[in-house]
């Protein structure tokens, strides 16, 4: 069996639903260090997390990020193999996990074996940034690492992030960025009272249609040659007691702004509060900032990625910062050069995930190439 492939299927094994690690790091971790990392485990809270580099501190450091925590298996009635047993039919590798994101975790351990091997005396320093909560909360896991890097000194030059980025065919999009997430919850008050005496209730929800209606139709931005124009969507409404004849005293209201770097969080938060005010709400809302906007521009990073794809794979990628957010959101703040490169994506969260197994080792090769062509000695 291919290397890679054996790797990955070992850490399917292990059911690491978000934030158990189940003993995937531990498995990293000791391949890591029979090629001379230095592995240091860091446990915040419930979650396993840990720092592996290699090298020495002069010269740039390239950091391979990703998380072995996966999804919750969803109805086991609807798998058609067992979640946690990786099983090949054909060329395809079904389990939890396949695409999101141990394909990526073992491609980057069999690529770093092969580029060690060839230069045990490389330049600059190979690091590994390894969590167990990307799936959940994502409190106690990239981010409480970053600020551990930060109190030491670290600084990351290069950042390669293993999510699963391509869409038909592996290679063919690299997320050089992602989009801001700003969620909002939003509580309306009126009076609560007999839906036949409407006279003595104000009525929450017909107050605050108009001012719903309104924020759908904004245009926040334009967007720019990297990213679309910010989206705003609501994606839950609660009102009522549930009774036909009961106006309700309140309503709440969960939206989210998507947002490009045309707009900062400030801006949305300001407009949309004015917005409210001119409705004449009577209302309180509560923020929370999942992640602000970050792009990597062509530059080294992009270019290795780039021209490893075309030399390994034959295909041309498309630079694109489409989708959902990342960790890649606690690692770019620091000024690291950003990017998110791996498999297919059409299965991740899904029932029967999987991944194409001959794109496993051709994984191996694209991070190999990055490698050599940013740290060969």
């Amino acid at each position: 069996m291919d290397k890679t492939l054996e790797l990955c299927c070992d850490l399917m094994r292990r059911a690491s639903v978000t934030p158990e690690d189940a003993g995937c790091q531990a498995q990293m971790m000791m391949r890591l260090e029979a090629i001379g990392f230095r592995c240091t485990p860091l446990r915040f809270g419930d979650v396993d997390n840990f720092w592996a580099e290699r090298g020495e501190r002069e010269g740039p450091l390239l950091v391979f990020a990703g998380h072995t925590d996966v999804v919750p298996t969803g109805p086991l009635e609807q798998w058609h193999t067992p979640p946690f047993e990786p099983t090949l039919q054909g060329d395809t590798l079904y389990g939890r996990g396949a695409a999101d994101m141990k394909a990526s975790l073992a491609a980057m351990v069999v690529a770093c074996e092969a580029f060690v091997a060839a230069h045990p005396q490389h330049s600059g320093r190979i690091g590994f940034l390894i969590t167990s909560d990307e799936e959940g909360p994502a409190v106690n896991g990239t981010v409480r690492v970053m600020e551990w890097l930060s109190e030491r000194g670290e600084q990351i030059d290069w950042c390669l992030v293993g999510e699963p980025s391509s869409s038909d065919q592996l290679g063919d999009v690299i997320k050089n960025g992602r989009r801001g997430s700003l969620n909002a919850t939003l509580t309306v008050k009126g009076t609560q009272g007999h839906i036949a005496y409407p006279q003595l209730a104000d009525n929450p929800i017909h107050r605050v249609a108009p001012a719903l209606s309104a924020l759908t139709r904004e245009t926040w931005d334009q967007g720019n040659q990297f990213f679309p124009p910010t989206s705003m969507q609501i994606s839950n409404i609660h009102g009522g007691t549930g009774a036909t004849n009961v106006i309700p005293g309140h309503i709440e209201v969960v939206f989210n702004f998507r947002f490009s770097t045309e707009v900062t969080d400030v801006e949305l938060r300001q407009r949309t509060e004015a917005l409210l005010d001119q409705h004449g709400l009577d209302y309180d809302i509560h923020w929370s900032l999942s992640g602000q906007p970050f792009l990597t521009p062509r530059g080294e990073l992009v270019d290795a990625a780039v021209a490893s794809i075309r030399e390994q794979l034959g295909v041309e990628p498309e630079l694109s910062t489409s989708g959902g957010t990342s960790d890649g959101r606690f690692i770019a703040p620091s000024g690291a050069q950003v990017l998110e490169l791996g498999p297919v994506n059409a299965t991740i969260h899904k029932v029967n995930e999987a991944v194409h197994a001959p794109d496993l080792p051709r994984l191996a090769a694209v991070y190999r190439g990055i490698l050599e062509r940013l740290l060969a000695a």
